[in-house]
């Protein structure tokens, strides 16, 4: 019940606060969203990256799996 009532507390100061400082609020998000973009665009770019030499490893190791089994054929 605490918890409620504090909760209930901190919504209602965060609403009171948010109508009283809603220019600095505007401002903070407008600072704050070209931040993230960036960012979220340079994991997205590592992760990419990331992937992508995944998959060149491993078409690398099945060519290679691939010729050793046709080496193998031949001598056979």
């Amino acid at each position: 019940m605490k918890t409620l009532i504090g909760g209930a507390i901190g919504a209602v100061l965060g609403i009171i606060g948010l109508a009283v400082w809603f220019k600095p609020f505007l401002q903070l998000v407008a600072g704050t969203v070209p931040i993230m973009l960036l960012l979220g665009g340079c994991l997205a770019l590592y992760l990419g990256f990331d992937e992508l030499k995944d998959t060149w490893q491993n078409e690398a190791m099945s060519n290679s799996t691939t010729l050793s089994d046709d080496k193998e054929s031949e001598t056979e």
